[in-house]
């Protein structure tokens, strides 16, 4: 008999027009989580979408397990002795978390156990953690401008380099070719992993820069700066390719959607804008109460994870706001 081969492929989803992209952001839902009890600076979702972690002043780590219909219970990670600045999730792994504190440790944790996995200890305050695209590195800088990058499985130091230089945000692009630092210089310093061989130095801003995305389809990134500018580079030709000047106040926080059609860009402004990457035009502004210290979406959906100085009658309210389509 003859053999009928079928060939079945998923197409890849046309990019929504300028319109559709609105009409859609203007139907979203805002849900809030609430459980620190001071400011949030940092949030993240793991490499599923089903969990949201968070970090904060209070000195405590939250996961929060995320769905449409129980925006659930969730875990408190304790173990840090001051402030939580910075977490992010092992690309590899949706139980492995990753937290950069002002106590001189950075820690790792089993989120399944609910347990720390292991101390990284710098001997500065961490301000930044980023963990490389195959889950097996992570970097870690600190207020002194020393960036350490560890054997994320055998928690060695692999290599320590002090800059002459403030650096803030850290990370890898996607194809994990390039390392990305940030100054306060203004520019974008890119150097060749995993030797950190020094590549080029780009002019970004013309004030200090706070913070980095690499676009899911790595032909993009994005930096937010002092300047209150949002600047996206072509990352392969290396030449900025639009700059949103909406915001007034410093950019603290940016981040590019899953499919990399938007971006995300937070500050004291009392608004969360969100961009067309192609236009660089506004799709929709979310209202705050108050500045916004970090802004996270989803790994699949148009779901964006956003918190910052809230307050309420107590003080810091510590809430988490998840905007988008459910």
């Amino acid at each position: 008999g003859q053999e009928h081969i079928l060939i079945c492929w998923q197409e890849a989803r046309p990019a929504m027009d300028f319109e559709q992209a609105k009409a859609m952001f203007a139907n979203a839902q805002t849900k809030e989580l609430t459980g620190h009890k001071k400011k949030v600076h940092s949030v993240d979702w793991n490499s599923t979408g089903k969990k949201l972690a968070s970090c904060s002043f209070d000195q405590s780590v939250r996961v929060w397990n995320v769905d449409p219909h129980h925006t659930g219970k969730e875990q408190v990670l304790n173990g840090h002795s001051e402030s939580v600045n910075q977490l992010c999730w092992d690309p590899s792994n949706p139980e492995r978390l990753g937290t950069a504190s002002e106590d001189t440790t950075a820690r790792i944790w089993d989120t399944k156990s609910g347990k720390c996995a292991g101390t990284l200890a710098t001997g500065g305050e961490n301000i930044n953690i980023a963990w490389s695209p195959d889950g097996n590195y992570v970097a870690i800088g600190t207020k002194d401008d020393v960036v350490f990058i560890y054997d994320a499985r055998k928690l060695k130091v692999l290599r320590t380099e002090k800059y002459g230089y403030e650096v803030n945000e850290i990370g890898w692009d996607r194809n994990q070719d390039v390392f990305l630092l940030t100054t306060g210089m203004g520019a974008v310093e890119m150097l060749r992993y995993p030797d950190m061989r020094h590549l080029t130095s780009l002019q970004a801003h013309t004030a200090n820069i706070y913070c980095i995305d690499v676009s899911p389809n790595n032909k993009y990134f994005a930096t937010g700066a002092a300047d209150a500018l949002v600047t996206i580079w072509d990352l392969q030709e290396l030449v900025c390719l639009r700059t949103i000047a909406r915001l007034d106040w410093p950019i603290r926080t940016l981040s590019f959607s899953h499919d990399s059609q938007f971006i995300a860009s937070a500050s004291e402004d009392m608004i969360v804008d969100i961009a067309e990457v192609s236009s660089g035009m506004s799709v929709h502004q979310i209202s705050c109460k108050a500045a916004m210290n970090t802004v996270a979406w989803h790994p699949k959906r148009h779901l964006l994870a956003f918190a910052g100085d809230e307050k309420d009658k107590y003080g810091d309210a510590g809430a988490i706001k998840i905007f988008g389509i459910w």
